[in-house]
């Protein structure tokens, strides 16, 4: 496993050792030690999967109160991953960085507590699955325009009209968001 950081303080990519041949392949997509020895030393309780279509832009979300660190990956399709650090206290505060998930280059990201974390779906069919360091807290859960300007966030949209769920077309700007220390 080979870790490669970013521009996101603590946000890293990840990249598995991947076993192949004519017959398929293999992959670890968790191993408890061999993250912790990549600096990766969580505890995970939930995990998600969602499948979208084409277009579909999910985000940009994080929970307030009860952040969630988030392991994601893409096990059927592709995505652009967007995560943006709103930790004020951080040295890469209202930076992001975009990422290239899919079934192909079997590449994960290590979203930390305290990003807003969004992906738009690049291919019909796409399974995007997270692992969460804690539960799903609905009244704690916040979503920042995916467009905002002050982000200025780079979608490859070309020619994409994104779908986007009622809550994420009402999401907060960057600067009127509650955001953490």
């Amino acid at each position: 496993m080979k870790t490669i950081p970013t521009a996101i303080h603590d946000l890293v990519i990840v990249e598995p050792a991947v076993f192949g041949d004519e017959r398929g392949f293999f992959v670890e997509t968790w191993s408890a030690a061999r993250f912790a020895e990549a600096g990766i030393e969580e505890s995970f309780v939930q995990d998600n999967h969602s499948r979208s279509a084409r277009g579909v832009l999910r985000g940009l979300h994080y929970q307030v109160n009860r952040p969630q660190g988030k392991l994601v990956r893409v096990a059927a399709g592709c995505v652009f991953d967007a995560v943006v650090d709103l930790r004020r206290s951080s040295p890469s505060f209202g930076k992001w960085v975009g990422v290239e998930l899919s079934a192909e280059n079997k590449r994960m990201l290590w979203v930390p507590p305290g990003l807003g974390h969004g992906f738009l779906t690049l291919a019909d069919g796409t399974d995007f699955l997270y692992k969460c360091t804690d539960y799903y807290s609905p009244q704690d859960e916040r979503s920042i325009r995916w467009d905002d300007p002050d982000i200025g966030i780079i979608w490859p949209v070309d020619g994409l009209t994104p779908r986007l769920s009622a809550k994420d077309q009402a999401g907060t700007s960057f600067a009127d968001a509650e955001l953490y220390a």
